[in-house]
């Protein structure tokens, strides 16, 4: 399927926004971790509905609103990468959970014992809309911000931005973010 590129010049760097007919694609920083990790060859730049629509609620959040509705998404990935991502699709704005809370959720779901918060760690780590897809709402049990892949740095300020931001958070000296 064809994707559609365009750049948003964000208050936190250059975005690329990449849409195909469904929805959005991916959402990435220009130094992220993955960045444009799933685009696919067939792509053109073009202002489509969809990516008129991402503009849109970048700017809304980006003003410190709340956005009123979720872009149509297309997200590309595993099943269980796919899992995880709906899950933060349902973290409110302005709070977080831990990748424990994450993982509790899936393995009760599934009728499992447990399953592995690291493994629910590279799922939030590979999404690839960041912010609507809000994996930047996700801390460890002992309140480290480390696995941000579009930076710490950036994961506090939306934080902050949201109102989420805890003084007992802390960025790990050996972070896993890029």
């Amino acid at each position: 399927m064809k994707h559609y590129t365009s750049y948003y010049d964000s208050p936190v760097g250059e975005m690329l926004l990449v849409a195909d007919d469904i929805g959005a694609v991916g959402l990435w920083f220009r130094d992220e971790k993955y960045y444009a990790c799933c685009l696919n060859d067939d792509h053109e730049p073009r202002e489509t509905p969809i990516i008129k629509e991402l503009k849109c609620w970048l700017d809304s959040y980006f003003q410190g609103k709340k956005p009123d509705s979720e872009p149509p998404l297309h997200m590309i990935g595993t099943p269980f990468q796919i899992e995880v991502w709906n899950i933060l699709r349902k973290i409110p704005y302005g709070t977080t959970t831990t990748y424990k809370e994450i993982a509790k959720e899936i393995a009760k779901k599934r009728g499992l014992a447990r399953i592995s918060a690291q493994a629910v760690g590279t799922a939030v780590g590979k999404n690839n809309i960041i912010l609507i897809v809000p994996c930047h709402r996700v801390v460890a049990t002992n309140n480290s911000l480390a696995g941000y892949a579009g930076g710490i740095d950036r994961k506090i300020t939306f934080l902050k931005l949201e109102g989420a931001f805890k003084d007992e958070y802390f960025v790990p000296k050996h972070s896993t973010a890029s």
